[in-house]
């Protein structure tokens, strides 16, 4: 690991500072393009479909990324990819047709999923790579901040631009974003040792596969129980919150898109303020205790359903959900830094960029079968969405009261290569 005490070294601000200005261009790119679908088919099943095809290239490459993460300079995969990413963005930009949009926006959202699961991991992995370990939670919580400021300006800015310019800007500034992030990425020194090459690719990938599926499954085979929880949460809440947001406001509460923009970025808020909570209090929070946040998040689902039962007026139920969408993802954002901290501490260096990414992988595989399910649900019980609400939120908590066991058994060793 990098022996740097600071935690903004100069290697690992330049990494923040690419992060904020591509994901911010990700983030409006990523609000925009299912809005207008949405908008132009007024389907959630349509809706649904094309979000759950997007996320599979992600659960299915992931692992590959992050095998090149662990064999390759990763600084020159970031550079790469947003380079690709910007060219990728702009050229649908100029080919961009209303008649053809369906097909497109699956396209292009596909090509940018298959992107994001080489760049992922290469990012995850060289954050050990650019901190001291006693800075290594404090690192993740800002790498947390950057990705949840730029999830909540990405929306509101969005929603503004696409409220009143429509789609064809944000694409351009999306593609934009990229190029500048690849260009300040350029300037950063990470360490890498190059590995030696073995036979053939295939016996590359074949073996780096079975070190990893050894490491989850048996050197720590904690972390693979806390995945099937973790996989629980994105089938129900997750798929959920994906689908049902934008349907509930913009469709059953009749709002604008500039609320659902505002009501996205607020709900970003969360995920910011959660990793300044991480930052604040790294000390206390541990492992064990992490099925007391998931158990905040699953509560914070029912009042959304609630509202929506009592028939209150549009704006007081835009409150309420929003409110309530903020303190979950705050919840989700301190869960995830807990847990990615954990990893990166327990797992070898040697094999972090593989492991990183398997979780990645089989963190997200339930999300296309949840987002095609509650594409169906709320188009099913579209008139009554809190019966899909009130049962996510229920069946959520049962998974919780499940896991219970699995955290509290969690030990933090610090890893040591083998």
């Amino acid at each position: 690991m990098n022996s740097n005490s600071k935690l903004f070294n100069r290697d690992f601000t330049l990494v923040v500072i690419g992060q904020i200005i591509s994901l911010f261009g990700n983030a409006i790119l990523r609000f925009a393009l299912p809005l207008y679908l949405l908008n132009l088919t007024g389907s959630s099943a349509v809706f649904g479909s094309i979000m759950a095809i997007s996320m599979i290239p992600m659960a299915l490459l992931s692992p590959i990324g992050g095998i090149i993460a662990d064999r390759v300079n990763r600084r020159n995969i970031m550079v790469v990819l947003d380079f690709i990413t910007s060219g990728i963005v702009i050229v649908f930009g100029l080919v961009f047709v209303p008649d053809q949009a369906v097909v497109l926006i699956g396209i292009m959202m596909v090509l940018l999923s298959i992107i994001q699961s080489f760049y992922s991991p290469s990012v995850q992995s060289s954050i050990p790579m650019l901190s001291s370990p006693e800075n290594l939670m404090k690192s993740n919580a800002v790498v947390n901040q950057v990705q949840s400021l730029s999830s909540l300006l990405g929306p509101v800015f969005g929603g503004m631009l696409y409220g009143f310019f429509g789609l064809t800007p944000i694409i351009f500034i999306g593609g934009i974003s990229f190029f500048l992030s690849a260009v300040m990425e350029i300037f950063i020194h990470m360490p890498y040792k190059k590995r030696p090459a073995e036979s053939s690719v295939f016996s590359i990938v074949k073996g780096d596969m079975r070190d990893s599926l050894d490491f989850i499954l048996h050197r720590q085979p904690v972390i693979f129980k806390a995945l099937l929880v973790v996989c629980a949460f994105n089938l129900f809440i997750t798929s959920m919150f994906i689908i049902g947001m934008p349907t509930v406001i913009t469709i059953n509460l009749a709002l604008s898109s500039q609320l659902y923009g505002i009501a996205q970025g607020i709900m970003m808020a969360g995920a910011l303020l959660g990793g300044i909570l991480v930052s604040l209090l790294s000390n206390k929070l541990t492992q064990d205790k992490a099925h007391l946040i998931l158990a905040g998040s699953a509560l914070c689902v029912l009042p959304m359903g609630l509202v929506l039962l009592l028939g209150l007026p549009s704006m007081i139920s835009y409150a309420v959900i929003t409110f309530f969408g903020m303190s979950l993802m705050a919840l989700a954002s301190i869960f995830t830094v807990m847990m990615m901290s954990y990893v990166q501490i327990i797992t070898p260096e040697s094999l972090i960029g593989k492991v990183m990414s398997f979780i990645m992988a089989i963190s997200v595989c339930s999300q296309p079968i949840g987002q095609a399910l509650y594409g169906f649900l709320f188009k099913i019980f579209g008139s009554t969405p809190w019966t899909v609400i009130f049962g996510t939120g229920l069946i959520a908590i049962a998974i919780t009261l499940a896991s219970r066991k699995i955290f509290q058994s969690i030990e933090l060793i610090p890893a040591e290569e083998h």
